[in-house]
């Protein structure tokens, strides 16, 4: 299992190369093909869709804990229980999704007349129908999914990321060509999501060998799941308050262009959502099992530094990168009606340093079952956040779930979560921050020493972009490498450095 987790921590970050690579490419097209008003209301829309994710109620993540739980006992019986209850209860969830989500489409002019045209509103109202069997099929695969994360099948899983990360963007592109418009897009979407269905049962049923038991509905061990996952829930609705409803709210009070500009911003913050992902996801199995056998907190604290550290010199790495570059790419990747992304991007990626070294955190707080206060915070933080967006969309537009989420980090993710972390799941933050706070200092200097630099040649075209990312990147290598590693990992990756050199071609 140790090297499932190698292999899905470097298949995840080959993964997040090539979708970053795609992008690259992708949103400029869409936004050629599409246009800025119409790229506007299928963002808008894809987020009010996306809301239906909420039908899961937590389920998908409680799946992990239990499946650890039965499978330290040795209870295969409970296990295909377990999958049986899932098999069942996301039928209906699926079924639900689908209800919704046309009721949603037939009423899109109620949900958009304020922000949208006639023509606009019709748009949104059939993205609104292919998107919703889009999400209800997706979340049927989670069924099979969690089956496999909980089976540390990483090489498979990111292995079939990629396949979503490819397949999406070429078929979009060959339906975009065909004259389909941002309806292409969407039926490109549903058509990957069937074939990751498709793959998912194939995977789990005939590889693992998953079995439901299905003539016993569990409604004991469905009301275990409920509890655990009733807080869960609560965080996916902060989740769905900020990445989502804001692009609802700028549609319903600002205009599709805000929206446009809004979600070209989240597509940049996103990247740095996935280089700390990546890593925690991982561990989660390994955490859960942690839990179910010792509930060693030192054992956690240490996997959580370790683990933070490398999400710290990933992070930083990519955001000191933008500083230098990111202005005159954003310009010139999405147009210089965009400029004003730059300056979002860093108001919103900067606080979010905090929890995205810090999010195996979360899983240990759902292992132990201790992730109610995070919810109720969270939820806190989210209403704020909501709160500012809708009394200044009408104002400020685009800046105002930028100070929204801003403040929620900071005050939700940063200071209330160090402080429970610390107090009440017994992890040694003191510990945590004082391996975590040298990656910042050598970041931030090698940030100035490269901002300076541009000062004096600036980033005027590819050429120097290029140059000014490749210095950049060295000078950051280089001084992770001499003040950051200890000794060990010094030798560790000199050794591996060298048997890859001596290998012969």
């Amino acid at each position: 299992m140790a090297s499932q987790r190698k292999v899905g921590v470097l298949l995840g970050y080959s993964n997040i190369l090539v979708k970053n690579l795609v992008y690259l490419v992708y949103t400029p097209m869409l936004l050629h093909y599409v246009g800025e008003i119409d790229y506007g209301v299928y963002q808008s829309t894809n987020s009010f869709v996306f809301s239906l994710t909420l039908l899961t109620f937590g389920f998908s993540e409680a799946y992990v804990r239990f499946y650890m739980q039965f499978k330290a006992k040795k209870n295969d019986k409970r296990i295909q229980e377990l999958n049986g209850t899932y098999l069942i209860l996301y039928v209906g969830i699926t079924a639900v999704a689908i209800i919704l989500g046309l009721l949603f489409a037939a009423n899109a002019h109620i949900i958009f007349s304020k922000g949208f045209t006639e023509s606009q509103v019709s748009l949104a109202r059939t993205l609104m129908m292919i998107m919703t069997f889009n999400i209800a099929l997706s979340l049927f695969s989670t069924v099979f999914d969690a089956y496999i994360v909980a089976h540390e099948r990483f090489a498979f899983q990111q292995t079939r990321q990629l396949f979503t990360t490819l397949m999406g963007p070429i078929l979009s592109y060959l339906l975009l060509l065909a004259g389909l418009g941002a309806i292409g897009v969407a039926y490109a979407q549903l058509s990957v999501t069937i074939v990751l269905l498709v793959l998912n049962m194939r995977f789990a049923i005939k590889t693992l060998g998953m079995k439901f038991q299905l003539h016993k509905f569990d409604i004991q061990l469905l009301r275990a799941i409920a509890v655990f996952s009733a807080w869960i829930f609560a965080n996916q609705l902060c989740e769905l308050a900020n990445q989502n409803l804001p692009n609802i709210l700028l549609g319903m009070f600002a205009s599709a262009q805000a929206v446009s500009i809004f979600a070209v911003a989240v597509q940049i913050r996103s990247i740095f959502y996935s280089l700390s992902g990546t890593i925690a996801g991982v561990f989660t199995p390994l955490i859960n099992r942690i839990v179910a056998e010792s509930d060693d907190n030192d054992q956690l604290t240490h996997l959580m530094t370790r683990v933070g550290r490398y999400q710290a010199m990933a992070f930083l790495w990519a955001w000191g990168g933008f500083i230098v570059v990111g202005h005159f790419f954003v310009r010139k990747w999405a147009g210089e009606n965009f400029s004003v992304v730059y300056w979002m991007v860093l108001a919103m990626v900067t606080p979010l340093f905090i929890p995205l070294v810090q999010n195996t955190g979360i899983e240990i707080q759902r292992a132990k079952n201790r992730h109610k206060a995070r919810g109720v915070a969270y939820l806190l933080m989210a209403v704020l956040n909501v709160a500012i967006t809708i009394a200044l969309s009408s104002k400020i537009g685009y800046w105002a779930p930028v100070i929204g989420y801003a403040a929620y980090v900071i005050l939700g993710c940063g200071f209330f979560m160090n402080w429970y972390y610390h107090v009440h799941i017994k992890l040694n933050m003191r510990y945590f921050w004082s391996k975590v706070l040298i990656v910042i200092f050598v970041a931030i200097m090698d940030v100035a020493v490269c901002v300076l630099g541009t000062h004096y040649f600036p980033v005027s075209n590819w050429l120097i972009f290029i140059v000014w990312g490749v210095i950049y990147t060295v000078i950051y290598i280089i001084s992770i490498f001499y003040l950051v590693f200890t000794k060990q990992e010094q030798k560790e990756v000199v050794g591996k450095l060298s048997t890859i050199l001596k290998k012969p071609i």
